[in-house]
């Protein structure tokens, strides 16, 4: 998630704009983080089972074998996963 991305979500994945669509209060939601005197671009969060994440600049969101939704450092996703498009 980079703050270009965060602020045009033309290019998000179906799964993520159904997350964003989610009540906050459900698991797997993507919101925002309100910051006081926002400027629409605040960074993004995940409500899990164990709780809420923040997604960092620079983080992926990835989604799991379950449908679920986690923020990933740039580090550990790329040792890790291969990227892939919708």
């Amino acid at each position: 998630m980079t703050r270009e991305r965060r602020g045009d979500n033309a290019d998000w994945p179906s799964w993520m704009h159904q997350a964003w669509q989610k009540d906050a209060k459900d698991e797997g939601s993507l919101t925002c983080v309100d910051f006081p005197n926002s400027d629409g671009t605040d960074p993004l969060q995940i409500r899990t089972l164990e709780g809420m994440h923040l997604v960092g600049w620079g983080d992926y969101i990835i989604q799991g074998v379950k449908g679920e939704l986690y923020p990933c450092k740039p580090d550990i996703f790329e040792a890790t996963y291969e990227a892939v498009r919708e």
